[in-house]
């Protein structure tokens, strides 16, 4: 009786090894795509809500919050050759939660938030000279934590939070040195929202209302100057696997016309999007710490993730991401 005993408590055993086995097989071929490699840390005080701006093959980063201070510093990232470089500091009133887009060669900043005051002010950089200009104030209402973004050639601010959420959008015109409110956006209000950039069509999500996490997803195209709807970011119509993407203060970029959403509410997760099939498809989370208020940064179809915090820690890493490669923990 024990040798039988004994014998099926071997048999159960070696079943349970072998089932243990295929299930660990099984996670392994479903092991998330992408690798991410450490860059030279910024040279700046670490800091979150920072705003950047893209100018040939240099990134330029300025203001944001270190959990004590706002920041005016300006700061350039050389990406061919991993280094950075302080600047002609901002000119405006420190802060942070502020806009920024690119401009026929010129960087632009404005709205934000100083400690105390939403602000409007808006200047230009002029990366030849090293110097910033005031230029008109942004003619909407004073806000943070709004999206500004260059497509086709027309810049914009929108969205944000004034005392209220928001969904309005106004587009700059650098000739006249004005701005114009534009119509047409019938997404929901919201702030902390975020946008990157696929063949000239600009596409918007993710952001907070009220407390509550938006799902709408957006196209804009700046020759029909016409937003189009997109599937949501809570998603699991026909079958396709569930999305997790809805969350505020995101970072996002593009590489090889595919989107890259990601962090966001100390969240590591990034998703990918392709345009062609709006669908979703969760790549390898980032190999830093989770964090809020980071940057993401699209330069010459490479992207990184830089900065941002966590509750009370505030980083200073920089990080650019492999989404065709497989995960590499040693190559940091």
């Amino acid at each position: 009786m024990k040798q039988n005993l004994k014998r099926i408590v071997l048999a159960l055993t070696i079943f349970t090894s072998l089932l243990t086995t295929g299930c660990s097989n099984d996670n392994d071929d479903d092991d998330l795509l992408g690798n991410w490699i450490r860059k030279s840390a910024f040279d700046g005080p670490a800091r979150s809500s920072a705003v950047a701006f893209i100018i040939d093959n240099y990134v330029y980063i300025a203001t944001g919050y270190t959990g004590d201070a706002y920041l005016k510093d300006l700061w350039v990232y050389n990406s061919e050759g991993d280094y950075w470089e302080q600047k002609a500091d901002f000119t405006g009133i420190a802060r942070s939660a502020a806009s920024a887009f690119e401009l026929d060669g010129n960087g632009y900043i404005g709205l934000g938030y100083d400690g105390t005051n939403k602000l409007k002010d808006f200047y230009q950089y002029n990366p030849n000279t090293n110097t910033w200009t005031q230029k008109a104030d942004f003619a909407g209402t004073a806000r943070y934590s709004a999206v500004g973004f260059q497509v086709g050639g027309k810049a914009f601010f929108g969205t944000g939070y004034d005392g209220n959420y928001l969904k309005d959008f106004y587009q700059y015109n650098p000739t006249a040195d004005s701005w114009n409110i534009v119509s047409g956006f019938s997404g929901n209000k919201r702030r902390n929202a975020t946008v990157f950039i696929i063949d000239d069509k600009a596409y918007l999500g993710t952001g907070i209302n009220n407390g509550a996490y938006q799902t709408d997803f957006w196209m804009y195209d700046p020759t029909t100057e016409a937003w189009t709807k997109k599937r949501d970011l809570n998603d699991d119509e026909d079958d396709h696997d569930d999305y997790n993407i809805a969350r505020s203060n995101a970072v996002s970029f593009s590489m090889d016309g595919l989107g890259y959403v990601g962090t966001g509410e100390s969240s590591k997760t990034i998703w990918e999007y392709n345009p062609s099939t709006d669908l979703w498809k969760e790549k390898t989370a980032l190999e830093g710490s989770g964090r809020t208020d980071a940057l993401g940064i699209s330069i010459n179809n490479r992207g990184f993730i830089i900065l941002g915090r966590s509750g009370s820690s505030y980083y200073d890493d920089c990080w650019e991401f492999k989404p065709q490669q497989e995960q590499d923990d040693d190559d940091n």
